[in-house]
């Protein structure tokens, strides 16, 4: 079993067990993310899904970045979190910004990769300087979002009924 077949065992039982709702956001991964977690043990049950916004001009209208940052910053990955955490209405989200390569964009090196994430209590980030080809870095930052999600759900206390129309709201 890989690190983020584990990682995305947990992340699935936990999210499960506790009544988490789970999103991602993603430039970097272009998908990969949300397919790797929508993979996930009854996803269907907490997995409330995943926008793709490569283009910044995508990200300032769909989540709200400001003009002018950095889309290959902590700064971006962070808002991008919080921005669709909140559009989601999720307890969690990650997000994958950076620049996978083979060549350096925006004065940032190829393996400068930025995983933000969100929760209900605070946002924050982690900053990746990976090697290797696009593929390989691509690779690394999807398993180290998931790792992160999993991680990040496991402080999460269950929430309670909030959500309209959801299973813990009938009960």
């Amino acid at each position: 079993m890989t690190t983020e077949q584990s990682a995305l065992g947990r992340l699935s039982e936990v999210a499960a067990e506790r009544g988490l709702r789970v999103c991602v956001v993603e430039s970097l991964t272009s998908g990969r993310l949300a397919s790797t977690i929508g993979a996930g043990d009854d996803a269907g049950e907490w997995f409330a899904g995943g926008i793709v916004a490569y283009l910044t001009d995508v990200k300032e209208r769909l989540l709200g970045l400001t003009p002018g940052t950095d889309p290959y910053s902590a700064e971006c990955a962070e808002h991008l979190a919080e921005s669709a955490r909140r559009l989601f209405d999720a307890d969690l989200c990650v997000s994958t910004t950076g620049v996978g390569g083979p060549d350096a964009e925006g004065g940032h090196e190829p393996g400068t990769v930025y995983i933000g994430w969100a929760t209900g209590d605070g946002v924050g980030h982690r900053m990746l300087a990976l090697t290797g080809d696009p593929q390989q870095i691509l690779d690394e930052a999807v398993d180290t979002a998931t790792r992160l999600l999993a991680f990040h759900a496991e402080g999460i206390r269950p929430a309670g009924p909030r959500r309209a129309g959801s299973a813990a709201a009938s009960v």
